[in-house]
């Protein structure tokens, strides 16, 4: 646990709880509390840089709709009243709407970009395609002090019990089809143009569907962008993986590897380390595919697998 999640969580203990108890002694065991969502410091990954903007130290106050009708008004009241007492840098009204007093359905919904049915705690298959993929951590990240009604909680283990397998797979079959598209076929296709600035789009598109295709094989959920790579090195333990994806985004782009070549679709151009680092990740990539038993062929070429995993 950080310094700051430290400190969060002694304000809830020390001023919130009590704050609570002495104005809302009829409804406290109805508030669930914690800090989760959006901000580097609900990953544990905040540093001296994340401080500069929507930073301070607070908490979040869940209620079911009921409850948010019935004294969440007079409840947000009472706790910025209370944050504004206690001294803190860069409290900005960004940082307010990410803490203090919000319903559980309106948490998951912003988050995940959809109608979360908070209430009976579900989720459609389409629930499970529809929703915005990049913040499915954000969505479970953090830590909950108390969920004495259980709704809060009873939602984050519905998201934190993952995809489901058809899912799943269509996930996966989504990302090798992007990897193959934009590492094994564009990226030559834009260099034998001499298209450079394509080319890196291409690059940084199969650089973002390796990692993504790391986390779904591992089945865990990539935090946002900014700090996949980072979550990527804690969750490849022997660091083969991280280290190929780490070359190939320092990798330059080198022209000259490609004058006088023209484009072959079943010629690879191993003289560019781009190329070759390509198909190093792939091959990692199929073998954990094969270990998961999601396919049973064998191949570098990513798009191969597609409908197999689909089935």
């Amino acid at each position: 646990m950080t310094d700051v999640m430290k400190k969060n969580r002694r304000f809830y203990e020390e001023a919130v709880r009590e704050m609570i108890h002495r104005k809302f002694p009829e409804y406290e065991t109805r508030i669930a509390a914690g800090i989760c969502g959006e901000g580097s410091d609900c990953f544990g990954y905040d540093d001296e840089i994340s401080r500069d903007h929507d930073f301070g130290t607070g908490v979040c106050l869940w209620l079911t709709d009921e409850d948010m009708d019935r004294f969440g008004y007079q409840l947000s009241i009472a706790y910025n009243e209370l944050v504004d007492r206690v001294e803190r840098s860069f409290y900005t009204e960004r940082l307010r709407e990410r803490r203090g007093v919000m319903t559980i359905h309106d948490f998951y919904s912003d988050i995940l970009h959809i109608d979360c049915d908070t209430e009976n705690c579900t989720m459609s298959e389409k629930d499970w395609y529809d929703l915005d993929h990049s913040c499915l951590k954000t969505a479970v990240n953090g830590e909950v002090y108390r969920d004495d009604p259980g709704k809060f909680t009873a939602f984050r283990n519905l998201l934190l019990g993952y995809y489901p397998d058809r899912i799943w797979r269509i996930r996966i079959s989504e990302q090798l089809h992007a990897y193959a598209s934009s590492l094994q076929v564009n990226y030559a296709r834009c260099m034998t143009r001499k298209d450079t600035v394509a080319a890196e789009l291409c690059r940084a598109e199969g650089i973002r569907s390796a990692m993504e295709l790391f986390f779904l094989l591992q089945r865990e959920f990539p935090p946002y962008y900014k700090w996949t790579f980072r979550a990527l090195k804690d969750l490849d333990q022997e660091g083969v993986f991280s280290a190929k994806i780490q070359e190939l985004a320092e990798e330059r782009i080198r022209t000259e590897c490609w004058q006088g070549s023209g484009y072959h679709p079943n010629r690879l151009n191993f003289k560019d380390r781009i190329v070759a680092l390509s198909e190093e990740i792939a091959s990692l990539l199929e073998e954990i595919l094969t270990e998961k038993q999601l396919i049973r062929k064998r191949s570098r070429y990513l798009e191969i697998h597609v409908d197999e995993v689909l089935l």
